[in-house]
């Protein structure tokens, strides 16, 4: 007997295909077509090849920034993910307290990137602010505009206190799925609380970690508002990623060829990084199943 398949189903799939083509694929399109081209203006493109890919890869600046942002996104991985785990175990597990904490984790998302890097800009600041004048009047040489340390300390805690939030209410999700009988088990175990986060808790978290990790790696690669905001990518070149150095290349030299190549480059090393990621923790995730 056949079974007739009805496709209409599609028709309403199609908007969103549209949209996305127009908001992804064309802009992406265009990108391309300028990797491969050089411009002098009036709309006059000339063929380059594959030149402005070749001089990326042999500037010492891309080397430079790429080394930063890899330094920057390891370093937010190595706090903020511990750290989300900590809160979110020590976060009540229902109850009005329950609520209170989910409403206050939830507090820093809801700020936009270009508000938190001005409120961190006031906030550093050794005249006005009152972290850089507490520090100063402390002792504390601290001035995130001419210190390169203080600057990379300045927005390394800018974004744990901005993001640390999504890590613990991932995690939180996480642990709520655990069924009690779990817990009752391991205290009839008498089980150590280290060995029920190692052989409870964390497998079952590990699905919930996995978005988190992948989502602050990638956001934290392609991180431009916040620091831009506070540093401008200063003291020199300190905090000049790869996002704010891209920006400057694109629209600040108009260098639209060498900038597009550089995008497209970015764009990959984002890809196959968030790949490995993703692939190298399904692959534990698979094994600690087993």
């Amino acid at each position: 007997m056949n079974k007739t398949v009805n496709q209409k189903a599609w028709f309403l799939v199609l908007p969103v295909l549209l949209l996305v083509a127009f908001s992804a694929v064309v802009p992406l399109m265009t990108v391309v077509n300028y990797s491969v081209q050089d411009t002098f203006g009036n709309n006059q493109f000339f063929w380059a090849g594959l030149e402005w890919f070749e001089q990326a890869l042999a500037s010492e600046r891309l080397h430079d920034a790429l080394g930063r942002q890899v330094m920057f996104s390891a370093i937010i991985l190595a706090i903020e993910v511990p750290l989300g785990i900590l809160v979110a175990l020590c976060m009540p597990k229902r109850g009005f307290w329950a609520s209170v904490c989910l409403v206050l984790m939830a507090l820093p998302l809801l700020i936009p990137w270009n508000v938190v890097g001005t409120i961190w800009q006031i906030f550093g600041r050794v005249d006005i602010g009152l972290l850089g004048y507490t520090l100063n009047a402390l002792g504390i040489d601290y001035n995130y505009t001419s210190d390169a340390l203080d600057a990379w300390i300045t927005v390394i805690v800018m974004d744990v206190w901005h993001w640390t939030s999504l890590v613990a209410l991932l995690a939180y999700a996480g642990l709520q799925s655990i069924p009690q009988a779990y817990y009752q088990a391991a205290k009839i175990d008498q089980a150590s609380r280290w060995k029920v986060f190692r052989y409870i808790e964390l497998p079952k978290m590990q699905g919930v970690l996995l978005i988190a990790v992948l989502l602050r790696f990638m956001d934290s690669f392609m991180i431009y508002t916040e620091p831009f905001v506070v540093t401008g990518g200063g003291p020199g070149n300190a905090t000049t990623f790869l996002s704010i150095d891209l920006v400057k290349m694109a629209t600040g030299q108009f260098d639209l060829g060498p900038a597009a190549a550089f995008s497209i480059m970015y764009f990959l090393v984002i890809l196959l990084i968030s790949w490995v990621f993703y692939t190298v923790m399904t692959n534990l995730d698979k094994r600690e199943g087993a």
